[in-house]
């Protein structure tokens, strides 16, 4: 469908009303604490609005709702973009992105909306921290990283996790807190608790399956180290922080 006479209009309303746009609603340059994975800036420019969704000098829906949708959209693929350059893979950058996206369409209220906006910010941050840290990290230790990420499940006792970075079990355990700064059993939980809290906010799973599907003894144990690394229960959790239809 051609909107030729409907673009001049507008473009004709601009003129009249001396309305200047800015020569981009969405900069890279905005999402530079992003993409270096300064969590606390992040955190600071969210608080002060610096890293506002909404920018006011582009409509492009007279609904509220998908207007603020409509932005999510440009914002996600552009840090999504952004981070690439910053050395994200394509296929982690465009998927998360993606989901933030599907999530964001199922969002009832523009609070929802912004704060969906938040996580993503901060999901962003964090990954991108993460990846800055790889970068310095030996390759037996990252072997070691990622088998603990693709079985998370399984045993992940110090013994297994040595096979797979083909280590002495000791000499792994010094080596894994000297390059990232913490325990690997704690490596372990922590690796273990972040996916439960994700899937504690985006699914309908009962606590016994994320439980055993993330390696847990029993359901007692997941909700001793849940509490011990977020500070609730994951029953508080979910009733915190659940976004579905939100």
């Amino acid at each position: 469908m051609k909107i030729r006479n409907e673009l001049n209009a507008e473009l004709f309303r601009q003129k009249m009303d001396n309305f200047k746009r800015s020569e981009h609603s969405v900069k890279p340059v905005e999402f530079t604490s992003i993409c270096n994975g300064d969590m606390d800036a992040v955190k600071l420019q969210l608080s002060e609005g610096e890293l506002a969704l909404i920018a006011d000098d582009r409509l492009m829906s007279k609904n509220k709702l998908k207007n603020a949708v409509y932005h999510f959209v440009l914002c996600a693929s552009a840090i999504a973009s952004t981070c690439m350059d910053m050395g994200m893979g394509q296929t982690e950058a465009y998927t998360l992105s993606d989901l933030y996206v599907l999530k964001a369409d199922t969002c009832r209220t523009i609070d929802g909306v912004c704060r969906l906006y938040e996580d993503m910010c901060l999901d962003f941050t964090e990954r991108m921290q993460e990846i800055r840290k790889e970068a310095v990290i030996s390759l037996h230790i990252r072997k070691c990283i990622d088998y603990i990420y693709e079985n998370l499940g399984a045993d992940l006792s110090v013994k297994t996790l040595a096979k797979a970075a083909e280590l002495n079990p000791a000499y792994l355990s010094r080596l894994f807190r000297q390059e990232v700064g913490i325990p690997l059993t704690r490596f372990v939980k922590e690796a273990r608790v972040d996916t439960a809290q994700n899937l504690l906010r985006y699914s309908d799973l009962s606590y016994l399956v994320i439980s055993t599907s993330l390696g847990f003894s029993t359901q007692s144990v997941f909700i001793a180290v849940f509490k011990e690394i977020t500070g609730m229960t994951p029953k508080v959790y979910r009733e915190t922080y659940y976004t579905k239809n939100k």
